[in-house]
């Protein structure tokens, strides 16, 4: 029986992405592959975080106790666990659900994409300021649809420009939905605005992480 290590679940609102300002229940898995230098939640991914040992049936009634129908499973990097295909195949059971899964961009996604339609993928593509661009699985981008997002987290103008050189090497906006995010404190908003009108940058939606404007930006549990 598939056990699964649990930083924290809450229900809040989704800062980001197609879903943002809908609530949701979030279920933040431990532990992480990578160690970006702009993480905000590197704290779940030390070895000695606390956390709860939860099985799929204690995650899934949590969930509905809930009677929030968007599920987000995030980390860390929630793929890296055990059991995590059988889960979101048991999560999908209930048709009413939207789960979307947080991923760093380093995990092959061909066991997961094929459970359900109602499984959405939101990747980040790490770029140079990060530290982690190397560790990327472009290979990925194929297994994306229209119904997943591609988000870029930008802490400068070379990122922007190293966001855009993937957009067009992988058609990504004709392929999925395409997000720029800035590095909080790293870069201004409207340098990113100010980039995609310099380059028409159709399909592309600029968005802001709602938690952190509404909450402390090191608030947990929101």
């Amino acid at each position: 029986m598939a056990v699964f290590d649990v930083a924290e679940m809450f229900v809040s609102i989704n800062g980001e992405g197609t879903h943002a300002g809908q609530l949701a229940v979030f279920v933040r898995f431990c532990g992480c592959n990578l160690a970006c230098s702009f993480c905000d939640t590197m704290w779940a991914n030390q070895s000695d975080v606390p956390h709860t040992c939860m099985t799929i049936a204690e995650i899934c009634k949590k969930i509905d106790k809930t009677g929030v129908k968007n599920v987000t499973i995030t980390g860390g990097e929630p793929l890296l666990q055990d059991g995590m295909a059988e889960l979101l195949t048991k999560l999908a059971e209930n048709p009413a659900r939207y789960i979307e899964i947080e991923t760093n961009g380093s995990v092959n996604l061909t066991p997961f994409v094929q459970i359900s339609p109602s499984i959405v993928f939101t990747m980040d593509y790490k770029l140079p300021c990060s530290g982690m661009e190397a560790h990327m699985c472009t290979d990925n981008f194929a297994l994306l649809t229209k119904r997943d997002t591609v988000k870029f987290v930008a802490g400068s103008r070379r990122d922007l420009k190293r966001a855009l050189e993937i957009i067009r090497e992988f058609d990504l906006t004709s392929r999925c939905h395409v997000y720029f995010s800035p590095v909080f404190g790293s870069i201004e908003p409207v340098e990113i605005v100010e980039f995609m009108q310099e380059h028409t940058l159709n399909d592309v939606t600029m968005q802001l992480q709602l938690h952190k404007v509404i909450w402390a930006p090191d608030k947990r549990g929101v």
